[in-house]
């Protein structure tokens, strides 16, 4: 079981969702799309995505546009599904309780976990981060004016300053360290029930690289070093990770071989409750007795942590 087929099938990242991107800017284009029998609608409201729980796995509950009732601020083209269908999000103001179609459920990605098809949760991704952004960039931060959405709903436009605003992703490093002993380094937050441990994670500052990041963020919540030579942070995958707006970088990486102390941990107590070093055994035991309890199977944290392994690990726990 290799690294690279691991984090190639994480949940996020799959789906074989064409995004287009040359056709958001086509309104014909997008016109005759929503005026076609073909075309589906999916339904997104702060964070949280329509769905029908009727049949397993869950699936959107998707609408076809011509239903879509006027007044939603305005739809955003998400891309062409593998069949070449055209697939759009609308933006609902609110989780109302019912939509063309169907009684939706609203569903965080969080609670949906694997339980989504693979095309509808890059779907779901997509809609999320986006709808995420737009809740956030009403008015442009240079001058103020309410800004309108553009471009099929990929950029905001300033009429004041003729400027347009595109979705930002913020970059964050998530690391399994290993020690000599090839034991991984697990830590629990602050604000996570006892047992909860993950993998370490934090943004990337301005003007830093992200290798730069796992060195950073290690030492700086767990006490640890991470060796200075390059083969010492070796980039695993990335992930979306919309909550609000995070690409998550996924490294392995190894304490410093030269020091002796490298592996001395000290949590910071701030972000880190406490954190320990588990081999392959100890782990998995602790697992098997509900005393450690992994991320959810839908984050890349839990990909890094059983590439490591070796193989899948028992448990995990959901927020919410």
């Amino acid at each position: 079981m290799s690294d690279a087929r691991q984090v190639g099938e994480l949940h996020l990242v799959s789906g074989g969702l064409d995004r287009a991107a040359e056709r958001r800017t086509d309104e014909q284009w997008l016109r005759s799309r929503l005026q076609g029998d073909g075309c589906e609608v999916m339904w997104v409201s702060h964070g949280a995505v329509a769905v029908t729980e009727a049949s397993q796995p869950a699936r959107l509950l998707l609408s076809a546009a011509r239903e879509v009732p006027e007044g939603l601020d305005s739809l955003t083209f998400l891309g062409l599904r593998p069949d070449g269908r055209a697939a759009f999000a609308a933006h609902a103001p609110e989780p109302v309780s019912e939509l063309p179609g169907g009684i939706p459920q609203w569903r965080t990605l969080r609670e949906l976990g694997l339980r989504l098809p693979a095309e509808q949760a890059a779907m779901a991704v997509t809609a999320v981060a986006l709808d995420n952004w737009r809740a956030r960039t009403r008015c442009c931060p240079g001058c103020g004016t309410a800004l309108r959405a553009k471009d099929a709903g990929w950029a905001m436009h300033c009429p004041a300053e003729g400027i347009e605003h595109f979705p930002r992703t913020d970059p964050a490093a998530i690391v399994l360290v290993r020690d000599r002993s090839d034991r991984a380094l697990l830590g629990r937050h602050v604000n996570w029930d006892a047992g909860w441990m993950s993998t370490i994670a934090g943004f990337v500052e301005a003007g830093e690289s992200v290798e730069s990041a796992v060195r950073r963020e290690v030492r700086e919540e767990t006490g640890v070093r991470i060796g200075s030579d390059p083969g010492h942070v070796r980039y695993l995958g990335s992930q979306p990770w919309p909550f609000p707006a995070s690409l998550m970088l996924g490294y392995h990486a190894w304490v410093d071989p030269d020091d002796p102390s490298a592996a001395d941990i000290a949590v910071d107590t701030a972000e880190i409750a406490e954190a320990g070093w588990f081999s392959r055994e100890e782990l998995y035991a602790a697992c098997e007795a509900s005393l450690v309890r992994l991320p959810p199977r839908l984050s890349i944290s839990r990909y890094l942590i059983e590439c490591w392994y070796g193989a899948s690990l028992p448990g995990d726990w959901l927020r919410g």
